[in-house]
């Protein structure tokens, strides 16, 4: 396993992650999880990542309880806050009440003193940066957490936080998790830029675009039984964001090069993205430890440079990001 600086900062990441987004503490019962952490773990993964939304807490409860077989000094936990938590005016958002009373609840429910990495989940538009700036320098002033970042904020956000940090003499951001895979290539036009001028780093998640780019989703048929794509309870995003015929036919295309570079669809997808540099580290998802061991075989995939102009040929970058 590689283990990459994050950013200009001192902690050192495995260049593969494991995430607990809609598995571990929801899909996925705990002798599976736990037998997922194991084997992420064994593999030399020293980055695990959570949210207090996943699962209202349980994602969080579980995959603590499956560190807790190992030294804390061995891993890099990461969990967020943002999302609702309860039915209250102040129970989500970024403002100092709920961050402040949302790490004590991820610490609790983690069992853990202390986070490594905070995460805002999301922008807070009703809440002035210069709260939840200071909210985060607070909690790291009393050993809380150890770094903060960001996640989906857009860079022009992201900048303006920095002038915050600095003006408050505050932590600044010190990484962020965008979403990044071979059909969503947006953070490649100014948030890498900038991430990279900041030294921010990078975790990214969705390497696999949900399991559209495993090649497992054939064109002109619906969505394999027991697929997440088949599942209204994890579809949501695939759906919006990936499920065209385009896409299946360009997954196919993929699968195919796989195939003749002797290794899987997946490996693949997760080994491009480890080629940039400003990426720190790729959370992997899944629920089966056999899934877990064949994704986590990328960390030794070499592209060639043919093989890497095809794939940017067959997943060209955006001309221009949504919404801006």
């Amino acid at each position: 396993m590689e283990y990459r600086q994050m950013g200009k900062w001192g902690v050192r990441l495995s260049s593969l992650g494991l995430g607990s987004y809609l598995t571990i503490g929801f899909k996925v019962d705990e002798k599976t999880s736990r037998a997922l952490v194991r084997t992420a773990y064994d593999a030399g993964v020293n980055f695990f990542d959570t949210a207090n939304a996943y699962n209202r807490g349980e994602a969080e409860r579980v995959l603590g309880k499956c560190l807790r077989e190992f030294p804390r000094s061995s891993y890099v936990l990461a969990t967020k806050v943002w999302a609702p938590m309860g039915p209250g005016p102040n129970d989500r958002g970024l403002s100092a009440k709920h961050i402040f009373e949302q790490c004590h609840a991820s610490l609790r429910r983690l069992g853990m003193d202390y986070i490594d990495i905070y995460f805002c989940h999301r922008p807070d538009p009703s809440t002035p940066l210069e709260e939840t700036v200071r909210a985060m320098e607070d909690l790291a002033r009393q050993g809380k957490i150890l770094y903060w970042g960001i996640s989906e904020w857009p860079p022009t956000l992201i900048l303006r936080a920095q002038q915050v940090a600095r003006k408050l003499n505050a932590r600044p951001i010190s990484v962020s998790q965008p979403r990044y895979n071979l059909l969503y290539r947006y953070p490649e036009r100014d948030l890498f830029p900038l991430t990279r001028e900041e030294g921010i780093g990078n975790v990214t998640f969705s390497p696999l675009a949900h399991g559209m780019l495993t090649g497992k989703y054939l064109p002109g048929q619906p969505p394999p039984p027991g697929t997440r794509a088949a599942d209204p309870e994890q579809n949501q995003v695939i759906m919006k964001l990936y499920w065209t015929e385009e896409n299946k036919e360009r997954a196919q295309k993929l699968a195919t090069m796989a195939r003749e570079m002797g290794v899987t669809a997946a490996q693949l997808s997760i080994a491009w993205i480890l080629k940039r540099p400003e990426v720190t580290s790729v959370i992997l998802g899944a629920s089966r430890p056999e899934q877990l061991e064949e994704n986590l075989k990328a960390a030794e995939v070499e592209i060639p440079e043919e093989a890497m102009s095809e794939l940017n040929s067959l997943f060209p970058p955006p001309e221009e990001v949504p919404g801006v």
